[in-house]
């Protein structure tokens, strides 16, 4: 009886240590609400759970909080371009903070970003303030404001 609540016991750790993938990292994170709300608005909670890797620059419920309400309301509603923002915030692959280098990065979306790392590394115009979140299909780097593609 001791083995079988043992090995019971092992196999609920096991399980409990099982990693998460990209959305299920977010949020649990806690603050990206945002993000989250237009994952699935956009229809790309699948994706983003699918085996990747990915590269995700992902705001925080602040970094939308400075887009104004209705401009955010409109682009919730708007399937084509929220999927289009959502999409430039992601790189293919997964890429450490160490491995990050100044110049433009192809987004899954077909835009490429602008990288620069003197002073601290932004992306575009967003600053990343967090970086290495490791989810089991890619990585979460915490940016400071929504990047919109060109």
């Amino acid at each position: 009886m001791k083995k079988l609540i043992a090995l019971a016991t092992l196999a609920l750790a096991a399980a409990g240590a099982q990693a998460k993938d990209i959305v299920d990292t977010a949020v649990a994170a806690g603050n990206f609400k945002t993000l989250a709300t237009a994952l699935q608005a956009a229809g790309l909670v699948d994706t983003l759970k699918g085996p990747g890797p990915f590269t995700v620059f992902a705001p925080t419920d602040a970094a939308f909080a400075k887009i104004p309400k209705a401009d955010l309301d409109a682009l919730l509603k708007d399937k084509a371009k929220l999927t289009a923002v959502l999409t430039y915030h992601v790189v293919p692959g997964k890429v450490m903070a160490k491995d990050v280098k100044a110049g433009m990065v192809k987004t899954v979306q077909g835009s490429a970003l602008t990288v620069s790392t003197s002073g601290g590394v932004m992306v575009d115009n967003a600053k990343v303030t967090a970086t290495d979140i490791a989810a089991d299909n890619g990585v979460i780097h915490v940016i400071d404001s929504v990047v919109m593609p060109k």
